[in-house]
């Protein structure tokens, strides 16, 4: 099992107008609690409706060996399954092991390979692979080209790379609001956490680390989505409690949980409504062949 590093920081972060005291933030992993959460109240919202568009642009029939990297807690990985051949091989890959426990326990499917490995140094011979998949993962990995090198390394000749980033987070409106409302709870020392889920909007960048890889016939597709919650405590319960931050901002006294969550809440339902909340979602949609 490879060495977990701490690339997969932070989410999310948020804000609220009386700034209370909070340790200077250091690099987490989602683990402990965070999968769980992250998984419950985002997973719906954000993750489940780009799940079905990424592997809705699969053919089964070009698939007998796939692997995802960046599995997270499932979302692709159960639609992969569902949608490849039943004689088709999967290996579901996250460098967060707590990740990975919640989508095994999840899923609970006997012909799924689940393994811990980075992007950047996957533990597979050349040649290994007919699709590689990635959603929303590359935007956290340091080496950007060398991740891209890697999934190119991996792939048969003919194999395909598909994968997913955010747009703008301004595109990305209850994770903008969110943002927002947990910035201003750091008087001195605001987040830049959340930042890095929606740092990769540049679609040239896009095209050129997937030429620089050796890949051919790049497309990069802006896909929008009308989204909805049930309401607004959930996702404030995500964006507070799922996602890396979590962890320091109890380290600053468990009041500041529920002072973000009730900020993140009122924010959410004041700007996008309530029972539902409305929203919109922005991301680019890549797929790359390599010949």
């Amino acid at each position: 099992m490879l060495k977990v590093p701490h690339y997969f920081d932070s989410f999310i972060i948020m804000h609220s107008p009386t700034p209370i005291s909070i340790p200077t933030p250091t690099p987490t992993a989602f683990a402990g609690s965070i999968p769980e959460n992250y998984d419950r109240y985002l997973g719906p919202l954000l993750f489940e409706p780009y799940a079905l568009d990424l592997v809705s642009r699969i053919d089964p029939r070009q698939a007998q060996t796939v692997l995802e990297i960046a599995c997270g807690t499932g979302r692709v990985t159960r639609h992969l399954r569902s949608t490849l051949l039943p004689s088709a091989q999967l290996m579901a890959t996250d460098i967060n092991p707590d990740m990975i426990a919640v989508a095994k326990s999840a899923l609970n499917d006997e012909t799924i390979t689940w393994a811990t490995a980075d992007a950047q140094a996957l533990p597979f011979p050349d040649g290994s692979f007919d699709l590689v998949v990635c959603q929303y993962g590359l935007m956290f990995v340091p080496d950007k080209p060398k991740a891209f090198a890697e999934a190119f390394r991996v792939l048969k000749n003919g194999g395909i790379f598909l994968f997913n980033t955010w747009d703008k987070i301004r595109h990305n409106s209850f994770m903008h609001t969110g943002a927002d409302v947990v910035a201003g709870f750091f008087a001195d020392n605001p987040p830049v956490f959340f930042k890095t889920p929606f740092s990769m909007y540049d679609e040239q960048e896009l095209y050129s680390l997937a030429a620089t890889a050796g890949f051919r016939n790049a497309q990069v597709r802006l896909v929008k989505i009308d989204c909805s919650s049930s309401n607004a405590l959930d996702i404030a319960n995500g964006i507070v409690k799922g996602n890396p931050i979590y962890n320091e901002i109890k380290a600053g006294g468990e009041q500041n949980i529920q002072k973000m969550i009730d900020a993140v809440e009122k924010a959410i339902s004041a700007k996008h409504g309530d029972h539902p909340v409305k929203g919109t979602l922005q991301a680019f949609v890549c797929k790359a062949e390599k010949i």
